[in-house]
């Protein structure tokens, strides 16, 4: 895929930088191309459901995220990301020391850009699925 925007990446980390949610839940970007990114995300009990998985909440944040950031890295130098909407579906129970949060670009349009997106569980050598999602994201220009 093709940058729009040769400042793009740059952009794109300098505003994930800037949100308090991927900080407080210790997420990091672990790689960036254009259209792609990977997220990495480790374990936190403040995070965990009642059984002491990761929170669907957490891990869809996640997702949320590496699909947003990912479609903004095509998007036009005037335009911001917003998320329309998203489905996600859960496959396994959330648990591992980290999870790799995958966002990537279907197809990226003028306005909206279609996206999917991997939770994966890393546990030493092992790693599992447990969640995949489906997103539109739109190009928000002229806000003030």
């Amino acid at each position: 895929m093709k940058l729009r925007n040769p400042d793009a990446i740059a952009r794109m980390r300098a505003d994930f930088a800037r949100q308090g949610a991927m900080a407080s839940m210790g997420i990091t970007v672990g790689d960036v191309a254009p259209g792609r990114v990977t997220l990495d995300m480790p374990f936190h009990p403040d995070f965990t459901q009642h059984h002491g998985f990761m929170h669907a909440g957490a891990i869809t944040t996640a997702m949320d995220s590496a699909c947003g950031f990912a479609a903004f890295t095509l998007m036009d130098a005037d335009a911001e990301v917003l998320t329309v909407e998203f489905k996600a579906n859960f496959m396994a129970p959330a648990r591992g020391r980290q999870f790799r949060i995958e966002g990537e670009v279907i197809k990226s349009g003028r306005t909206l850009t279609f996206t999917q997106g991997r939770a994966i569980a890393c546990d030493g050598e092992s790693e599992t699925v447990v969640a995949t999602l489906t997103a539109t994201m739109m190009a928000v220009r002229h806000q003030a």
